[in-house]
């Protein structure tokens, strides 16, 4: 009964600061949060990784970004499937939804698990002042945007942090080192040597190479906006329908 309690008192305490926090700011503030929220999605960090690979060829970075992320599929897509907790908009009438209704389970949160695994990881490279402070305001900023937008509870950013601080680890210590030799085996089989730390010159000099590029950044976008351009189109063939 003790533990029971314990969790219910916990629950109480979730629902009442998004009650409290959410939409509490400026529609302006708002809007910021939304573009700042944006460093936590799937997109920025899947098109690093094309960075990172096809264009600015560097494949230390590109092994430890997709290795972070990697270990963020992981870890947080089961746990959501497993935990299934619904988002606060769909318990609490009184959430207001400030951004694009997510579709997936609440608890924990991917946004934040990306700007704190990847910010750590930008620390540990870098080692610089600027980075660090940049990591640490980014992440602070992106956890509570996810509450004030409604798309989350308290308890759902603070488990996105610590699954963030857990995948950092996996990824630096086992899964990024692994991508890193699997990746040098792959150089000794390509015929053409890589080129380092540069804007690959292929991307001028063959037409295929630049629009294998260009497409997997369009990929990524469609993928990032695919619900969003699904019922764009829905509702715009649905106008088509009773304007006949």
């Amino acid at each position: 009964m003790k533990k029971l309690n314990l969790i219910e008192k916990f629950d109480r305490w979730d629902k009442k600061i998004i009650v409290k926090w959410n939409g509490y700011v400026g529609k302006l503030l708002a809007f910021f949060l939304r573009i700042i929220s944006f460093l936590g999605r799937e997109t920025i960090w899947l098109i690093l990784i094309v960075f990172y690979l096809f264009i600015w060829y560097d494949p230390i970075l590109f092994s430890h970004i997709g290795s972070t992320f990697l270990t963020g599929l992981i870890l947080i897509v089961p746990s959501k499937r497993y935990i299934d907790r619904a988002r606060p908009f769909e318990s609490i009438s009184k959430i207001r939804v400030l951004e694009r209704k997510p579709s997936s389970e609440s608890f924990p949160s991917w946004h934040v698990y990306n700007v704190v695994s990847q910010g750590l990881m930008f620390i540990y490279f870098f080692n610089n002042i600027v980075i660090i402070l940049a990591a640490i305001v980014c992440s602070i900023i992106v956890a509570i945007s996810r509450i004030q937008l409604g798309v989350h509870y308290p308890s759902d950013v603070i488990a996105g942090g610590l699954f963030g601080i857990l995948g950092f680890f996996l990824a630096l210590g086992f899964i990024a080192p692994l991508s890193y030799t699997i990746l040098l085996f792959f150089e000794n089989l390509i015929p053409i040597p890589p080129q380092y730390h540069q804007l690959n010159s292929l991307l001028f000099q063959n037409v295929w190479y630049s629009a294998l590029c260009s497409g997997l950044i369009i990929i990524i976008f469609i993928i990032a906006n695919y619900k969003w351009l699904r019922d764009y189109f829905k509702k715009n063939s649905n106008a088509r329908k009773l304007e006949i």
